[in-house]
């Protein structure tokens, strides 16, 4: 923040911008996205990390992240009906979601939540965004009452008591203190954001976005706790990155091993990638693993399939 207050030319304001996108990246996924699935619950020491207590420097309400997240999107990973990720905001990310005339326009649509993602999450968990466009969930605690004055002000709480602290903080009170600089300030502040949200977009569309994902129509209930394993396993999809990069995506690119066990930490989660792989092919389970380049186009095709109302078998 302080070569972004000082600098005087691209390049000191360049590495302003970088560092403070690091820092928030890290912030974002390796940190905090771990710790609000419980990773550190148990260890010793970490207790500013404790999933109850822990608060991102996110817009995100983390209270409505954790039940919406933790509980939903990891229970019933591409359920219709039941999964809040396979519908964000405007955007139709699954064939389950049934079809509308503004997903016509789903890419450039795509590309606005890209550079707004935690703050289109923070709409979406906290309810907001399914009273204003509609929800893929009719029956989550979401949608209850959503006619009633109570719903809204209830989302608008719910979404402004993380966000409106963190924007004021980020665009108003730090570009202030820049005095006549503000509106630089401003600039790098914003393209941090901006940066730390595509990069968390295209980790988490690359996990669950694509035609090799499996996908379940509304009312899908796994039988047994090993098929409940393998709809996760196949509803997942791995992308290969070096370790830094990795870090950089709070090991999302281990999705599949984060399904089967999401309240491990993001290093342990790579350490047991090739051992599960190794089982999910010994037993004919799909493990799916590409490329980030080749995941990304994967997920910008099937997002533009999805913008067509075709009709699947």
């Amino acid at each position: 923040r302080t070569l972004i207050h000082i600098s005087l030319d691209p390049v000191t304001f360049s590495t302003g911008v970088g560092a403070l996108w690091l820092h928030k990246q890290l912030e974002a996924l390796e940190i905090g996205h771990a710790a609000l699935h419980g990773a550190y619950d148990t260890l010793p020491g970490a207790e500013a990390f404790q999933a109850a207590t822990f608060v991102w420097e996110t817009p995100i309400d983390t209270r409505s992240w954790r039940r919406a997240h933790n509980v939903r999107h990891h229970r019933h990973t591409n359920v219709g009906g039941k999964d809040p990720d396979i519908q964000l905001g405007p955007t139709r990310l699954n064939r389950r979601v049934p079809w509308r005339l503004t997903h016509l326009f789903q890419l450039p649509l795509t590309a606005a939540t890209w550079l707004n993602f935690t703050l289109v999450l923070n709409l979406k968990y906290t309810g907001l965004a399914d009273l204003l466009v509609g929800s893929n969930e009719p029956d989550t605690w979401q949608a209850v009452g959503a006619d009633s004055i109570s719903a809204w002000r209830s989302a608008l709480h719910k979404a402004s008591r993380s966000a409106l602290p963190h924007y004021l903080k980020n665009y108003v009170l730090y570009p202030a203190l820049a005095g006549v600089h503000f509106p630089k300030v401003l600039l790098g502040n914003w393209l941090a954001e901006a940066l730390r949200d595509v990069y968390c977009a295209a980790s988490v569309y690359s996990g669950h976005v694509g035609s090799d994902a499996q996908d379940h129509p509304v009312g899908t209930r796994p039988p047994s706790r090993a098929a409940w394993y393998v709809m996760q396993v196949e509803a997942s999809h791995d992308f290969e990155v070096p370790l830094p990069v990795s870090i950089l995506c709070g090991a999302l690119d281990k999705q599949i091993e984060h399904h089967l066990f999401p309240t491990l930490p993001p290093n342990r989660l790579r350490r047991i990638a090739a051992e599960v792989r190794t089982i999910c092919e010994a037993h004919g389970v799909k493990y799916s693993s590409a490329s980030w380049g080749a995941t990304l186009a994967r997920t910008l095709l099937q997002l533009t399939e999805l913008s067509v109302p075709r009709v699947w078998a």
